[in-house]
C-alpha cells in the first residue's frame, strides 16, 4: 500500500473531535510514510487531515475541479494539485491513485464518495480496503441502513464485508492493512 485516499468534510462549523481526529489520521498516515490522497480542500477536516500528513512530513496530493480552484477552495499547501474538470473526474482520479480508502464524518458530499467506492466494489470494479472511521459514532445511522438494506434483501450479508469500521484514528492503518481480502468476482453477488 502507497497511497490512500481519504474522504471527509470541508465544513469549518464542525465539533473540535472530527478535526482531531483528521489531523491524527494525517500524522499516522505520514508516519507510516503512505501517501495522502484527497479533494484538496484547505479548510474543515481536509485542511486538518493536510496539516496533520504535513506536520508528518508526508505527502498529500489534491484533486480538485477547476471551478472549486476558481472559487479559491484549494489548498495551496497541498504538496501536489492535480486540477480536473468535473467532479466525476476528481472521483475516478482519487480512487485510481489509491490502494485503499477511508472515510471520516463528512456531508452529503463524503456518503456520495464513500457510497461510490462501496458500489464500485460491489461490482467488482475494486478490491480496495474501505475504512470508515466512526468518530462518536457518526456513522451508526448509515450502518444502520446498511443492515436494514440486508434485512430486507436489498444487498447480500457479504457486502457488509466490504469496509471495516474503526472508532479511533489509530485503528485505520492496520483496519487497512488486515482487511478481508475481496475477490472481483464477487461481481456475481450484486445480483440478489
Amino acid at each position: 500500500m502507497k497511497n490512500v485516499a481519504v474522504y471527509c468534510a470541508s465544513s469549518s462549523q464542525v465539533k473540535q473531535v472530527y478535526y482531531d481526529d483528521a489531523y491524527r489520521l494525517g500524522q499516522l498516515l505520514a508516519e507510516e510514510s503512505l501517501g495522502v490522497v484527497y479533494g484538496d480542500g484547505g479548510i474543515g477536516l481536509m485542511g486538518a487531515l493536510a496539516r496533520g500528513v504535513l506536520a508528518g512530513k508526508g505527502e498529500i496530493t489534491g484533486v480538485i475541479p477547476q471551478f472549486m480552484v476558481d472559487e479559491g477552495w484549494n489548498n495551496p499547501s497541498s504538496t501536489r494539485t492535480i486540477v480536473v474538470q468535473t467532479m466525476h473526474e476528481r472521483k475516478a482520479k482519487i480512487a485510481d491513485m489509491s490502494d485503499g480508502m477511508v472515510a471520516l464524518a463528512g456531508g452529503i458530499g463524503t456518503f456520495e464518495e464513500l457510497l461510490e467506492c462501496l458500489t464500485w466494489k460491489q461490482l467488482g470494479l475494486h478490491s480496495k480496503p474501505v475504512v470508515i472511521l466512526n468518530t462518536e459514532g457518526y456513522y451508526d445511522s448509515l450502518l444502520s441502513a446498511i443492515d436494514l438494506m440486508v434485512a430486507e434483501h436489498f444487498i447480500r450479508p457479504v457486502h457488509k464485508e466490504m469496509f471495516t469500521v474503526v472508532s479511533r484514528a489509530e485503528d485505520v492503518i492496520p483496519a487497512l492493512l488486515n482487511a478481508k481480502p475481496w475477490d472481483k468476482a464477487t461481481r456475481r453477488d450484486a445480483a440478489i
